[in-house]
C-alpha cells in the first residue's frame, strides 16, 4: 500500500495542482493570448454514454426532469407579471423568497440533457420554458422575468420591488439578503444562465432574446449606479453574473455586456486572489466560486492576465489547502483556515454546489494549458462527490456530504425541498459525457475512461470499460484521429497500452500518445489501481483510504438505524499495509488493525443509504492500551442512556413528530438538508408530548455543536424547566444537554408537554429530545 500525505499529493500534481508556478502561469497566459484555448472539449451532442453508472445516473435524472412541472416552477414568474399561474407553487425553497432559482437550473438541465441524449422531449420542454419567459418579459415590458418574492409589512410581494429600489440607489445588504430579499441576484443569475444554455445547447434563438432582455433590465439599473454602489450590491450573493454578462458579449459582440461583466466583478474577493493572497477563511464558499468562473471567462475574452491569475490562484488554493479527500470543500458552507481540515469534519461538509462549480472552473483552466493534472482533480471530485450526491434509484440529491464518522446522506424530496444543490444536481447529472473527450489541433484526448462513444468529424471511437470499478478500457476505432492521447491518472504508476495486442505509445506530459491508428484498430488501456493512504494536511494521524480513483469508506450500517458505536480507528505503529483485500473489487477490511475489528471498506460513492466512516484516526499499539477506555467511553454512555430511555423524538421527521403531537409557530422550520434532521428555535415556539414513567427522570436535548449565544426557554407543562443559553464548540458536531426533571413535573403523569420558546430568532438547531431514567434502578 502506498502511503502519501496530502502534501505529497500536491507535490506529485494530484488533488491540488502545485504544478503551476509563476513561470507556468506566464507561459499559459501568453500562449492563450496568442492562440486562444489550447484544448477544447468535444460538443456534448457528439458524445453518448454506454451502459455504466454514469448512464444509470443520467436515466434517473431524466425521469426526475420529466416528472417536474415547468408550469409549477413558473408560478411566481407569471404571478409577478400579472399573469394567471398555470400550476401551484412547489414546496421547500420554491415556496420561499428564493423561489425561481430552480427554474434556471431546470432550463439548463433540460438543455444539457437534450445535448447528452438527443431526446427531443427535453428540447421541447426547454423551448416551452423559453416561450413562457418571453411572454412574461413582454408583459413586464422591460425585459424583467423574476420568480423571487420579498416580505414587506406582513405581505409577500413580487421581488421586482428590490430591483426598483436599487435603481434609486437604495441598497441594503447583510451579505445574503438584498433589501430584505433572499439573494435575488443569485436567482436572477440562474435564469440568465439557463437562457444562455438553452441557446447554446438547443439552438433556440428566442432563448438568446430572453437573455438579452434579462441583461438589459439589470444592466440599465447597474449603469445608473456608481462603481461604489455596485460593489455594495455585490456583497450579497449574486452567483456568476459577471460570467453571464461576459457570455452575452461573446454571443452578441456588443461591448456593453463586456463593460457590465467587468463592473460586476466583486473586488473585495477577486482583487486579493489576483494578487496571490488567500483571504478565504470565513467566506461562504459557493458564493465565491461562480465569481471566479466569471473571471476565467473574462480572461478568455479579454486576455487580461489579472483574470487568469485570479482563477488559477483560487483553483490551486482551494484544491490544495481547502479540499477533503473526496474533492469537495467547505464545512457549514464556509472556507476555513488553509490546511486546517482535521477539526472541520461534520455532517455539513462538502456542499454539492461547490464541486459542481469547481468542476466548471477546472474545465476552463484545463482548456488554457491541457495539463493532465487538472483532470486528476476533476476525476476525483466527479467520481467521489458528484456521483455520490445522487441516489441512482430515485434520482434525488444531497445538499451536504457528511465526512464525520457515523453519519449518512440525506436526499431531497422530489417536490418539497428544491435546495440550491437540487438545482445544480439537475445539471450535474445531465452531462456526464461532457468532459470525456477533448481535442488539441489534430489530437484527440481521452481524459475520463467512462463507457461512451465519440462521433465527431475528427474521430469516431467506442470506449468500453467497467470504470471506475475495472482497471481496463478498450477503445475501438471507427475513424482514426491523427493522434490519440490517453491520460495516465496520477495514482497509476504502471500503465500499459496496446494496439491490436502490441505495446504502443509514448509517454508525454501525463498522457500516452498514439499515432498511425486506422479504422478497425483496438486500443487496450490498463491502469492498475493501487490502494493508498492519504493523511490530513494538519494531522498525519488522520487517514483516508483510496483504491485507484475511488475513496473508500467503512460501512457502519443503514441510516435508518442510529449509530451506536465509537468513531472507527486504526491501531497500528505504521500507516503501511493496513488493508486486506476481499474477493470483491475495491472492497477491503482493516482486519485486526481496525477498531471495531469488523470494519469493511468499499467505495464511498455507492454507499447512498449507509452511515459511513471516511477518515480514521491512527493510534500506536501501546498508545491504544491507555487510550481505548476514554475513546470508547462516549459510545458506551450513549448505549447506556438508550437502555434507560423512556421516550425519544427525532425532530424534523414527519412520523415521530406526528406521534408526539408536534405543534408550533410557522417559522420554526424543519431542517431537511443535513444528515440529522431537526428544528430551528425561532421567535415563537414549538412543542410536543413525551412519555414519562417512574423516576428519577431527565430530559436530554441534542443541539447543533456550533450553536453559540443562543438564548431561549424550555418549559414542561407550562412551567419553566431551563433558561438556556448555548455556548457551542466550533469543533463539535453535536451538543448534548441534560435537564433533570423534578418529581412534581412528572409524578402521576403518563405524558408531559415540552415546549421550546424564544423571544427572538435564534437559528439554533435542535435534533432530538429524550426522556431517560437517570439511574439503572
Amino acid at each position: 500500500m502506498d502511503r502519501i500525505t496530502r502534501r505529497g499529493v500536491i507535490r506529485s500534481g494530484g488533488l491540488g495542482a502545485g504544478f503551476m508556478g509563476a513561470a507556468g502561469l506566464s507561459a499559459t497566459v501568453s500562449a492563450h493570448a496568442a492562440t486562444g484555448p489550447a484544448v477544447s472539449s468535444f460538443p456534448l451532442a457528439q458524445v453518448r454514454l454506454r451502459p455504466s453508472p454514469f448512464l444509470t445516473s443520467i436515466e434517473a435524472n431524466q425521469r426526475y426532469l420529466l416528472a417536474l412541472s415547468a408550469d409549477r416552477l413558473l408560478h411566481n414568474f407569471r404571478a409577478g407579471a400579472g399573469l394567471e399561474p398555470k400550476g401551484a407553487v412547489y414546496g421547500g425553497w420554491e415556496a420561499r423568497g428564493i423561489a425561481g432559482h430552480s427554474l434556471g437550473h431546470y432550463l439548463s438541465a433540460l438543455s444539457l440533457m437534450y445535448a447528452q441524449t438527443g431526446d427531443v422531449r427535453f428540447k421541447d420542454r426547454a423551448a416551452y420554458v423559453v416561450q413562457e419567459l418571453k411572454t412574461i418579459q413582454a408583459r413586464n415590458g422591460d425585459g424583467y422575468a423574476g420568480g423571487t418574492t420579498v416580505d414587506r409589512g406582513g405581505k409577500t410581494l413580487d421581488g421586482k420591488i428590490v430591483y426598483e429600489e436599487l435603481r434609486k440607489g437604495d441598497i441594503r445588504t447583510g451579505g445574503f439578503d438584498l433589501n430584505g430579499g433572499w439573494v435575488p441576484l443569485y436567482t436572477y443569475h440562474k435564469v440568465f444562465a439557463g437562457a444562455l444554455d438553452a441557446h447554446r445547447l438547443t439552438g433556440d434563438t428566442d432563448a438568446l432574446g430572453v437573455a438579452v432582455g434579462l441583461g438589459d433590465y439589470l444592466g440599465t439599473i447597474l449603469e445608473g449606479l456608481s462603481d461604489e454602489q455596485i460593489q455594495q450590491i455585490l456583497r450579497a450573493e449574486h452567483g456568476g453574473l459577471n460570467e453571464s454578462f461576459a457570455e452575452l458579449h461573446a454571443r452578441t459582440g456588443h461591448k456593453r455586456w463586456l463593460t457590465l461583466a467587468e463592473r460586476v466583478g466583486h473586488k473585495a474577493i477577486l482583487d486579493p486572489l489576483s494578487e496571490g493572497r488567500d483571504e478565504l477563511n470565513g467566506k461562504h464558499a459557493n458564493t465565491q466560486i461562480p465569481k471566479v468562473i466569471g473571471a476565467a471567462r473574462l480572461y478568455e475574452l479579454t486576455h487580461n492576465p489579472r483574470h487568469a491569475r485570479t482563477a488559477m490562484f483560487f483553483w490551486e488554493t482551494v484544491t490544495k489547502d481547502h479540499s477533503y479527500v473526496i474533492g469537495g470543500n467547505s464545512d457549514h458552507e464556509h472556507f476555513g483556515k488553509p490546511k486546517q481540515l482535521s477539526t472541520r469534519l461534520d455532517q455539513q461538509t462538502c456542499e454539492a454546489c461547490n464541486s459542481y462549480n469547481m468542476l466548471r472552473l477546472t474545465r476552463h483552466l484545463y482548456g488554457w494549458s491541457g495539463k493532465a493534472a487538472y483532470f486528476d482533480y476533476f476525476e476525483r471530485a466527479h467520481l467521489n462527490h458528484i456521483m455520490s450526491q445522487q441516489d441512482p434509484k430515485t434520482g434525488m440529491f444531497t445538499y451536504f456530504t457528511p465526512l464525520v464518522s457515523g453519519f449518512g446522506r440525506v436526499h431531497s424530496d422530489p417536490e418539497n425541498d428544491f435546495w440550491c444543490c437540487v438545482g445544480s444536481g439537475m445539471e450535474s447529472h445531465s452531462k456526464h459525457g461532457e468532459s470525456i473527450y477533448w481535442k488539441r489541433g489534430s489530437r484527440v484526448i481521452v481524459n475520463l475512461y467512462y463507457a461512451s462513444t465519440l462521433n465527431a468529424p475528427e474521430a469516431k471511437l467506442t470506449l468500453d470499460s467497467a470504470y471506475p470499478y475495472g482497471d481496463t478500457a478498450t477503445i475501438t476505432v471507427q475513424k482514426a484521429p491523427k493522434e490519440l492521447a490517453l491520460r495516465v491518472p496520477n495514482w497509476c504508476t504502471t500503465p500499459s497500452v496496446t494496439v491490436n495486442n502490441k505495446p504502443a505509445g509514448k509517454r508525454e506530459d501525463g498522457y500516452i500518445v498514439l499515432s498511425g491508428l486506422k479504422a478497425g484498430d483496438k486500443v487496450a488501456v490498463k491502469l492498475p489501481m493501487p490502494v493508498r493512504v492519504e493523511t490530513m494536511p494538519d494531522d498525519e494521524r488522520v487517514l483516508a483510504f483510496l483504491s485507484g480513483p475511488l475513496v473508500l469508506a467503512a460501512d457502519l450500517g443503514p441510516t435508518t438505524t442510529p449509530w451506536e458505536g465509537f468513531d472507527p480507528a486504526v491501531v497500528s505503529d505504521s500507516a503501511d499495509n493496513l488493508l486486506t483485500k476481499t474477493a470483491t473489487a475495491h472492497s477491503y477490511t482493516l482486519g485486526g488493525k481496525g477498531r471495531p475489528d469488523t470494519l469493511k471498506l468499499r467505495p464511498f460513492l455507492e454507499q447512498h443509504h449507509n452511515r459511513t466512516a471516511v477518515y480514521f484516526r491512527r493510534f500506536g499499539t501501546a498508545e491504544w492500551v491507555s487510550t481505548e477506555a476514554s475513546y470508547v467511553a462516549a459510545a458506551k454512555e450513549r448505549a447506556d442512556i438508550r437502555a434507560r430511555t423512556v421516550d425519544v423524538i427525532r425532530l424534523g421527521e414527519q412520523q415521530p413528530e406526528k406521534d408526539h403531537n408536534f405543534d408550533g409557530t410557522p417559522n420554526t422550520a424543519t431542517i431537511t438538508h443535513i444528515a440529522e434532521r431537526g428544528r430551528l428555535v425561532m421567535k415563537g415556539f414549538f412543542e410536543f408530548d413525551m412519555a414519562v414513567g417512574d423516576g428519577p427522570l431527565a430530559l436530554q436535548v441534542t443541539y447543533g455543536g456550533r450553536e453559540r449565544n443562543k438564548a431561549f426557554r424550555i418549559l414542561v407543562d407550562g412551567k419553566v424547566l431551563a433558561e438556556e443559553t448555548l455556548s457551542g464548540d466550533p469543533q463539535t458536531t453535536a451538543n448534548l444537554k441534560t435537564y433533570p426533571l423534578a418529581p412534581d413535573l412528572t409524578t402521576g403523569k403518563s405524558r408531559i408537554r415540552v415546549r421550546f420558546e424564544a423571544t427572538r430568532d435564534q437559528w439554533a438547531f435542535v435534533y432530538e429530545a429524550r426522556i431517560f431514567r437517570t439511574s439503572a434502578a
